[in-house]
C-alpha cells in the first residue's frame, strides 16, 4: 500500500485525515468516508495509488471545459471513490463502491505510464475526473508534476471539497478546474451529498485566487435546487465573488443511483436558469446534457453574435480570431484560444 499525505498521527493509533474538508478521525484498521484510505497501525495509507479504472481520450469539452484549449483532446483518468455520497450521483458505479465496502477494483498504471499515453495520443492535457480526484490525490499530484514538466496542463473535475492543504499542494501544477456547485443550501448539501456548502464556496474563491481558469457546473435536479431564488443566488455568487468571465454549465439531470422518484429537468428548467445566469451579468451560460440546444454554443458578450459553434462535445464553427470575437474584436475570456480560434 502506498503512504498517504496530508495527514496527522493521533493517540492510540487513531489518525486525522487532512485531505479533504471532512477532516476524518480514523480508528487503527478503519477507512475514512471516501473508502480509500486507510489507517493501517496508525499510518494514513491510499488504497487506489496506481489503480487506475477509467482511462480514456475524451474532446476537453466534455469536462465540461469550453473555454480552455477548446477543441483539444484529453487524457482523462480516475481511480475508484469519492468522499460525498450523492444520491443523483450519475457515475456512482465508479465512485460509491469503496465507501460501501466493496471491492476497489482497477490496473495498475503508473503516473509516467499516464504521461506518456498522453503524449503518444497528442493529447494537450491530463483529467484527473470522473469520480471524485481528491481522493486520488497522490496519484494526481505525481501525474501532475511530470505532465507539467512535459508540456501537459492538468484539469481538475471536482466536487470542491478539498482541504486548503490540499489546494496549496496542487496550486503550482493545475491549470484548470470545473467544479460542481450542487445547490446554493447547505440543506441540499447534507441531506443530499453529507457534506457542506460553506467549504465549497471557500475552496472556489481558493482556486479563483491560486489563478487556475475556472469553470463551474451545476446539475439542475426537478424541485430539489430548481428554485428561481436559489438559481438567481447561485448566479449571483458566481458573478460577484468569482467573476462574470467564469463560465457557468447548467446541465439537465436524468434519474439515476438512488434518485429515480422523479424525471429529466425540463428543457425549459435549463433556459430559465440560463437566462437567470445572463441576468445576474454572467458572461458566458452553457446548458448541458441537450444535446443540439443552442445553449451549447459560446455568445460574444460584445456584439451577441456565435462566436464557437457547438453540437455535443464537437466544434462546428468558430469565428474566434487572436482570442476575440472575429465580428466586433470583443476578446472573449479563456486560456489557449489560439490565433485563429479552435478548429472545427
Amino acid at each position: 500500500m502506498h503512504t498517504a499525505l496530508l495527514w496527522k498521527p493521533l493517540d492510540n493509533n487513531r489518525v486525522q485525515c487532512r485531505l479533504c474538508s471532512h477532516f476524518c478521525l480514523i480508528e487503527n484498521g478503519e477507512t475514512g468516508k471516501c473508502g480509500v484510505r486507510l489507517n493501517k497501525e496508525g499510518a494514513l495509507k491510499t488504497l487506489v495509488y496506481e489503480r487506475v479504472a477509467a482511462l480514456n481520450m475524451d474532446p476537453v469539452e466534455k469536462k465540461p471545459l469550453f473555454h480552455f484549449y477548446p477543441g483539444t483532446q484529453t487524457l482523462s483518468f480516475a481511480t475508484m471513490g469519492c468522499n460525498l455520497s450523492c444520491a443523483f450521483c450519475q457515475n456512482y458505479s465508479l465512485s460509491q463502491p469503496p465507501s460501501r465496502g466493496e471491492e476497489i477494483g482497477g490496473r495498475k498504471i503508473t503516473p509516467a505510464q499516464l504521461v506518456d499515453a498522453a503524449l503518444e495520443n497528442n493529447a494537450s492535457s491530463i483529467s484527473y475526473t470522473y469520480s471524485e480526484p481528491t481522493v486520488f490525490f497522490e496519484l494526481m499530484l505525481d501525474t501532475a508534476k511530470l505532465a507539467a514538466g512535459k508540456g501537459l496542463k492538468n484539469i481538475m473535475v471536482s466536487n470542491g471539497y478539498q482541504s486548503p492543504d490540499c489546494l496549496k499542494e496542487l496550486g503550482p501544477y493545475l491549470h484548470a478546474a470545473n467544479i460542481d456547485l450542487k445547490a446554493f443550501s447547505d440543506v441540499f448539501y447534507q441531506n443530499q451529498c453529507g457534506a457542506k456548502l460553506k467549504p465549497v464556496l471557500s475552496n472556489l474563491k481558493h482556486i479563483r485566487d491560486l489563478g487556475w481558469w475556472l469553470e463551474v457546473t451545476t446539475l439542475i435536479i426537478p424541485n430539489l435546487n430548481d428554485s428561481q431564488a436559489e438559481l438567481m443566488n447561485l448566479a449571483g455568487f458566481i458573478a460577484d465573488e468569482l467573476g462574470v468571465d467564469v463560465p457557468w454549465h447548467v446541465s439537465r439531470f436524468h434519474p439515476d443511483f438512488n434518485m429515480r422518484d422523479r424525471g429529466p429537468t425540463p428543457v425549459k428548467t435549463l433556459e430559465t436558469a440560463w437566462d437567470i445566469g445572463r441576468r445576474a451579468g454572467l458572461r458566458y451560460v452553457y446548458t448541458g446534457n441537450v444535446h443540439g440546444h443552442p445553449g451549447e454554443h459560446t455568445l460574444c458578450p460584445g456584439c451577441g453574435k456565435t462566436v464557437i459553434e457547438r453540437q455535443g462535445f464537437s466544434i462546428l464553427s468558430s469565428n474566434l480570431k487572436n482570442g476575440a470575437c472575429g465580428n466586433c474584436g470583443f476578446a472573449i475570456a479563456g486560456r489557449g484560444l489560439g490565433p485563429n480560434g479552435p478548429q472545427a
